[in-house]
């Protein structure tokens, strides 16, 4: 794998932004942004070796630096809801920003999808890998401990996208990073994903309020919308009269991985029966949050002129459970001082 790199904007402040290209010999490239480390665009063959960008992005850099829908873009400190914007860690509360109705969504006002991460590229030449770091100080956005973090992204021969996310930090601290890639296996700007078939390797969900915020309460998929341990179309039942269907106004849901963070086991897939793409999903996480793109809605800016509206990409974001500093039977995502946080997850393609 090579990797090129070549100027992509400035931030508002003056501050200069890169694009890094990576791309293997089989035909499959990203590019990859060190604002919010956004993936820009990911280019994947069909099953007639035609190569088309599957990921939602903007054309020039300037709406990263807003980014609502966090387009392509790394997550944390703390991906996904905290109820109430709160959370106790050894007897202390600390209070984070409310930024989705009551509760803290995706690391608050300037989550890591916000910020102008360091890049370097290492490795020998053809097994070369995008470092992306970032020092996230004591108490930004709230949460405690200077957390020094590092994202390794990867392109290999065998069409796999990598993430390997690592951290530490000087005091404990909560910490669930994840990417925000809004996929569509049709192409970036061919309208909406609900043809789009979908396989989930979990038993179970996490129960949400009416908030998108988890109650504690594991169930079982089967009998009901989220079942997807076969392979399901994710229109078939996405406006499904049931409560947690409503609750997540669609697909707005973490589920139990069966894998228990073994990464040889696959998590997920993704295939559409148009192109012939498909996506495996691979990761050490113990949960995965599946979003039908349901809050998006006139999201301009986009690659080729494209106007990116309700379902027009789904999200698979691997992550801890959210809101699981209040529910002690979810795993936690406490990082303590000494211990390192290192989770993988692979996104592998291909076509037939």
């Amino acid at each position: 794998m090579n990797i090129t790199k070549k100027t992509f904007g400035k931030t508002e402040d003056g501050r200069a932004v890169d694009i890094f290209t990576l791309s293997n010999s089989k035909g499959m490239s990203a590019e990859i942004t060190n604002f919010a480390g956004a993936i820009v665009t990911l280019k994947v063959p069909d099953k007639n070796s035609k190569v088309a960008d599957v990921v939602l992005g903007y054309e020039k850099f300037q709406p990263y630096e807003k980014n609502g829908p966090h387009l392509g873009a790394l997550i944390g400190r703390h991906g996904n809801r905290i109820e109430n914007a709160e959370f106790e860690l050894n007897g202390v509360t600390y209070k984070l920003a409310k930024n989705n109705g009551n509760n803290h969504l995706h690391g608050g006002l300037v989550g890591f999808d916000k910020v102008l991460w360091s890049a370097e590229i290492v490795g020998e030449e053809n097994e070369q890998t995008l470092k992306l770091t970032y020092l996230s100080k004591d108490m930004e956005e709230g949460y405690p401990g200077n957390l020094s973090v590092t994202v390794f992204y990867s392109v290999t021969e065998d069409n796999e996208l990598s993430i390997n996310y690592q951290a530490v930090t000087d005091k404990d601290t909560v910490v669930n990073l994840t990417n925000h890639t809004y996929f569509n296996l049709s192409g970036h700007n061919s309208g909406n994903i609900l043809d789009h078939e979908v396989y989930i390797n979990a038993d179970q969900f996490t129960v949400i309020n009416n908030e998108s915020i988890p109650t504690g309460e594991i169930a079982n998929v089967k009998g009901t919308p989220l079942d997807f341990t076969t392979m399901s179309r994710v229109g078939d039942r996405i406006s499904a009269e049931d409560t947690q269907i409503k609750n997540g106004h669609g697909y707005d849901h973490n589920f139990v991985l069966n894998a228990k963070g073994n990464l040889s086991v696959k998590t997920a897939e993704v295939y559409d029966p148009e192109s012939g793409r498909f996506m495996e999903v691979y990761t050490n996480k113990p949960g995965m949050q599946f979003y039908s793109g349901n809050g998006l809605k006139n999201v301009e800016a986009g690659k080729a002129g494209a106007n990116y509206n309700r379902n027009d990409g789904l999200c698979l974001e691997t992550q801890f459970y959210p809101n699981a500093l209040k529910h002690k039977n979810f795993p936690s995502p406490i990082l303590k001082v000494g211990d390192e946080y290192n989770f993988t997850t692979i996104y592998k393609f291909g076509a037939r």
